[in-house]
């Protein structure tokens, strides 16, 4: 059975990243596949800036939360990043984040969902050259939410009905590359 991460790759207080990652996992759970899906939250991981200086007093919470992120994301066999977009790029948080992954995403896939603007498609092509470093094969079909036409106010989420087809060709697409390369990490482990 694969594993795949929802990644909600937002910590903003008042969030709109909350409704668009549960929309994807309710919608991932309700297919017929034979795929186990887990929302990760960047919120239950309280990583440190890549690179600042930890006080002593906290360097043992920051240590035990990039172990957890770590594994965890190691646990999975692909990956749906939830993505808003910020300034034509990923938010910062997520982009640390992935900062200190590298051996833990390689020879794995991901699906992105993206809200913003323009439904979030340059988060994504952002997103793009980042994974592409960290040896993730990202999938062309993407799910583009507007933060004009699918959020009443700007804030309550009511995605439009055409967007299931394109979470449908996403879904499959990130289930297909990651059983392909599953099958290469397991070749490279033996």
């Amino acid at each position: 059975m694969l594993k795949i991460g929802i990644i909600s790759g937002s910590v903003r207080q008042g969030r709109n990243g909350e409704a668009v990652t549960d929309w994807i996992y309710d919608f991932a759970k309700d297919r017929d596949d034979d795929v186990e899906y887990e929302i990760v939250d960047l919120l239950d991981y309280d990583l440190p800036m890549l690179g600042a200086a930890i006080p002593e007093a906290g360097q043992e919470e920051a240590n035990a939360a990039m172990k957890a992120w770590s594994e965890k994301m190691a646990s999975f066999d692909g990956f749906i990043f939830v993505v808003p977009e910020y300034n034509h790029a990923v938010g910062g948080a997520l982009k640390n984040a992935l900062d200190y992954l590298n051996p833990e995403l390689n020879n794995k896939a991901a699906g992105m969902v993206g809200y913003g603007g323009l439904g979030g498609v340059r988060a994504h092509e952002n997103l793009r050259l980042i994974l592409g470093e960290l040896q993730v094969a990202d999938v062309r079909a993407t799910v583009n939410f507007s933060i004009m036409t699918d959020f009443e106010n700007f804030s309550e989420f009511k995605p439009a009905e055409y967007h299931a087809d394109n979470a449908n060709q996403m879904l499959d697409q990130v289930q297909a590359w990651s059983r392909a390369l599953k099958s290469i990490r397991q070749e490279v482990t033996v």
